[in-house]
């Protein structure tokens, strides 16, 4: 019976880290949508634009999907691995720790702007722009995040993603993304 719950438990593990290697593979690919920088000016001229506004609204959901998925994932990897997951900021302090993130507050920074992507309705197009810029910004830190994440929980738990299906595009994307987005460039 405990065998079967721990393989249970595994396999959801193993599912999440495949979830999080399609969420950065969609991010990345709605990424592309968009020609980077976004101007304020340029989102009021183009205030009626569908596709432009669809495009930067799958943006928002499909960050705050990743991320919350990575989180998820973080707790339940603690919970394998034995480690006190009681409170969140536990959890970040072990994985800072282990230097899957780089810190704390960098973690709370991507909460607190999906947060805003999830629940800030602004009208004023300069901070609307500035808000999708710092969305761009910060892929680089969350792409990374989550290939240190699979690596970690490969390295010290012998979980996988439930599949490669995502794989290459997944280690593709972070490579690009944390060289280009991490040193805050945009794409031109």
């Amino acid at each position: 019976m405990k065998t079967d719950l721990l393989r249970v438990e595994k396999t959801y593990l193993a599912h999440l880290l495949e979830a999080i290697q399609r969420c950065v593979y969609f991010l990345d690919a709605a990424t592309q949508k968009i020609v980077w920088p976004l101007q304020g000016e340029s989102l009021q001229a183009h205030k009626k634009d569908i596709a432009l506004f669809d495009a930067l609204s799958v943006l928002n959901e499909r960050f705050a999907k990743l991320q919350d998925t990575l989180a998820t994932a973080l707790r339940h990897a603690l919970l394998l691995l034995g480690e006190q997951h009681d409170s969140f900021l536990k959890v970040l302090a072990y994985y800072q720790k282990h230097e899957v993130i780089d810190s704390i507050e960098d973690w709370q920074l991507l909460r607190t702007t999906r947060n805003l992507a999830a629940h800030d309705y602004e009208i004023d197009y300069a901070d609307i722009a500035e808000h999708f810029n710092n969305l761009h910004d910060l892929l680089g830190t969350l792409y990374l995040t989550s290939q240190r994440f699979v690596d970690h929980c490969q390295s010290t738990l012998g979980i996988v993603p439930h599949s490669a299906d995502f794989s290459e595009e997944f280690f593709k994307a972070v490579a690009q993304g944390a060289t280009s987005h991490q040193l805050g460039d945009h794409d031109e």
